[in-house]
């Protein structure tokens, strides 16, 4: 079909998606206002929506309230397999994470932590909890829960690694392996979506996941929370 003969708001749709490919709008980018645009196309706003909205629906565009339509990257795939290993997968995609401690704390076991952790009610935990970024976006907030009774000195190791995998297997001759991880989506809170900068109630993809040591013995109960918008978590099967 020729372009002229499709309807307006797809001709649209079509000129913008082809400005993001030339990257007249790069990643990352705001996309002119809806008034803007709608004078540059000689349309009106439910036109224009209209086409905004094939874009999003192609993961093209993100439009947040109040801040207004953004140029999307493509979404960062992570593994979830038998190994812990989120640092190695974003780097194969030749992605550099940053991340940004949030907090290393002592915490005493609650019946929810004893029971993920398999410890006593009130039993030590260290909880190390960090905020992940690529290209200056935040993609995901990491709390990992471990039994400090397993890890004297864990609260220093943890101001130095970056990479909790390779933590566990220097300073205690820990293996970092899955044993059990459940997915599920949900609305993002508060301040999480502050930290995400993301919208408020804005979706998330929430990986909570029990790790066991070559023995078996659990060592750490992880709760990730990753940007919807961003992320694509990716089962494997393991051989």
């Amino acid at each position: 079909m020729h372009q002229e003969a499709l309807p307006l708001y797809l001709q649209i749709a079509s000129q913008l998606r082809g400005n993001i490919q030339e990257s007249v709008f790069k990643v990352g980018d705001r996309l002119p206002t809806e008034t803007e645009l709608s004078e540059r196309f000689g349309v009106n706003r439910h036109t224009l929506r209209r086409a905004i909205e094939v874009l999003r629906q192609e993961g093209i565009v993100g439009v947040e309230r109040g801040r207004g339509t953004f140029v999307m990257a493509d979404p960062i795939a992570v593994p979830i397999g038998k190994r812990v290993r989120f640092n190695e997968s974003l780097k194969a995609q030749s992605l550099q994470p940053v991340w940004q401690v949030l907090r290393i704390v002592e915490l005493n076991a609650d019946a929810k932590l004893s029971k993920r952790l398999e410890i006593d009610v009130g039993a030590t935990v260290i909880l190390f909890e960090r905020l992940s970024s690529i290209d200056d976006i935040p993609i995901s907030i990491s709390s990992s829960y471990f039994p400090g009774q397993h890890f004297p000195g864990l609260v220093d190791h943890c101001k130095t690694y970056r990479s909790i995998s390779k933590m566990l297997q220097k300073e205690y001759g820990c293996d970092h392996i899955r044993r059990s991880t459940r997915l599920s989506a949900r609305l993002a809170q508060a301040n999480d979506a502050r930290l995400l900068k993301m919208p408020a109630n804005g979706p998330i993809l929430l990986s909570e996941s029990i790790n066991v040591d070559q023995t078996g013995v659990v060592i750490e109960y992880g709760v990730t929370r990753f940007r919807g918008d961003r992320m694509e978590l990716v089962l494997e099967n393991e051989l």
